[in-house]
């Protein structure tokens, strides 16, 4: 979230506790564990094969969202 602020020029961001994002996510019919779960994946066998990502990093990429 603090990369996607500084994208986004803002400083700061309203706070988004669990119980809220779950309101949301019951509104939207979808489920919570989208936002409050994460998963570390590594694209070894992508890499390996000569994959190459267009935007290798979260800011780059943020930086082309955001413009």
């Amino acid at each position: 979230m603090q990369a996607l602020r500084q994208a986004c020029g803002r400083r700061w961001g309203v706070p988004a506790p669990a119980a809220l994002l779950e309101l949301g996510a019951w509104l939207l019919g979808t489920e919570a564990e989208l936002v409050l779960k994460s998963r570390w994946v590594y694209p070894e066998r992508a890499l390996a094969e000569g994959f190459r990502f267009q935007f290798p990093d979260l800011e780059s990429a943020l930086a082309d969202l955001t413009r």
